[in-house]
């Protein structure tokens, strides 16, 4: 029988107001605010989008409750799979990590984030040129993402990224497109950081999880407690294979990928991937159809 993945998105989707029509949202909220100690309806503001621990903590609670809206409905994931901060809802749903938990350890990683690299360092999406062609463009950058074969992403510090994305467009790449990210993600930069947040999971139980977690680290499922531990501690730290596990997700018949809202960024890089299955943005798609398509693959 096909299965069912569901998607939960990195930074990038983030916008204003997108906390305001959750699924159940008032009392995901006034969970989050009790467990932080603050108002969580105001982390999806202009100015508190600014800073990655509102960004990380928005994307944490709204993929928990979309995707607890379509557990509501009978509808559940065998595979769970996130792109860096989409780790944490991802691992929530599949039963390892208690949402209280996450919201804890997500405000952490984004403060512990954001204090390393408070300004001058970033993401730069680079589309076009293969691993193996950017490798030798990177510079004083370094390879962040493998989103698509030809969709990479390069973190560094503002000079940094703008003269490898130079040399990536004399090079022949399509586009080079600095993303709405401000610190230097998924690469040694953020090692110490990574270590500090190992630290603070030893005061958090970890499950073995109900559904299949497919690292977008490794490309890799993984049911150990201890492994799930050190993937989602120190994905901040390390390259996103979110290719690798698309394409891993195909080989066990994912039959049908949901991204989490908001956007459509992994929606878009799934469907090239997902050969033998569809691919659905819940926010575009709607949760009628996504009832309805899974419906079709599991009768």
């Amino acid at each position: 029988m096909k299965k069912v993945l569901f998607t939960f998105p990195g930074q990038g989707p983030q916008r204003p107001g997108m906390l305001q029509q959750l699924p159940a949202g008032e009392a995901w909220l006034t969970q989050a605010s009790d467990i932080l100690g603050e108002d969580a309806r105001l982390l999806d503001t202009p100015a508190a989008l600014q800073h990655t621990r509102a960004v990380q903590l928005s994307l944490l609670i709204a993929g928990v409750a979309w995707a607890s809206h379509l557990a509501a409905q009978q509808l559940m994931p065998d595979f769970v799979s996130g792109l860096s901060i989409g780790a944490f809802p991802a691992a929530v749903v599949a039963g390892a990590l208690d949402f209280s938990d996450a919201v804890r350890l997500v405000a952490l990683r984004g403060e512990l984030m954001e204090q390393a690299y408070p300004q001058g360092y970033g993401l730069t999406a680079i589309i076009g040129l293969t691993q193996s062609q950017l490798e030798p463009l990177l510079g004083d950058c370094y390879l962040a993402n493998i989103n698509a074969e030809q969709q990479l992403v390069v973190a560094g510090s503002e000079q940094a990224m703008a003269a490898t994305a130079q040399r990536a467009l004399a090079a022949g790449a399509q586009k080079a497109q600095r993303l709405a990210v401000s610190v230097p993600s998924h690469c040694a930069l953020l090692q110490q950081p990574a270590q500090q947040l190992a630290v603070a999971f030893s005061t958090v139980t970890v499950k073995r999880p109900r559904a299949a977690y497919l690292s977008g680290s490794t490309g890799r499922v993984i049911w150990q407690p201890e492994r799930i531990v050190q993937d989602l501690a120190y994905n901040m730290a390390n390259t996103v294979c979110w290719h690798e596990a698309m394409a891993a997700a195909n080989e066990r018949d994912v039959g049908l990928a949901i991204e989490m809202p908001p956007g459509a960024v992994l929606t878009g890089l799934t469907r090239k991937v997902l050969c033998r299955g569809e691919a659905l943005s819940l926010e575009q798609g709607g949760v009628d159809l996504a009832l309805k398509l899974a419906q079709r693959l599991r009768a």
